[in-house]
């Protein structure tokens, strides 16, 4: 039996992450998931959050990811993301920028704005901040 799980992140543009990890911590619509190996099968919606891996050498992988799906089974681990960046990706100022923007655009009221798009904009760029935050106080 193996003790690994073996992880896929796809983004339309790009593979993100392929290889083997002890567990994956994903953000769904319904709260945090852990997934170890064995996990029963699942498929669930993804939010916008902090996907943490952990290599099977230990290694820790920070991910900001928003929007899509995950799919365990038989020790496989499909994540199919709207976007995924590794936590060095992330540009700090940028990301800081956007979610700026889309708060003002929450605040201001003005009659041509998906408020449902602004908010899962700005949903995207706070969980890209918490995971560069992050890796910055750890490194």
């Amino acid at each position: 039996m193996p003790n690994s799980l073996h992880l896929t992140i796809t983004t339309p543009e790009r593979i993100v992450y392929e290889g083997d990890v002890q567990s994956v911590t994903v953000p769904t619509i319904d709260g945090e998931i852990g997934v170890l190996p064995h996990h029963v099968p699942l498929v669930s919606v993804l939010a916008a959050g902090e996907l943490h891996a952990i290599t099977t050498t230990g290694e820790s992988q920070p991910m900001a990811v928003s929007g899509g799906f995950i799919e365990v089974n038989d020790n496989n681990v499909v994540i199919l993301a709207d976007t995924a960046e590794h936590a060095h990706e992330i540009d700090e100022q940028r990301a800081e920028e956007a979610r700026a923007r889309a708060q003002k655009l929450l605040t201001e009221r003005a009659a041509d704005v998906d408020y449902a798009e602004v908010q899962a904009i700005l949903s995207k760029e706070l969980a890209r901040l918490k995971v560069v935050r992050r890796r910055r106080k750890s490194v």
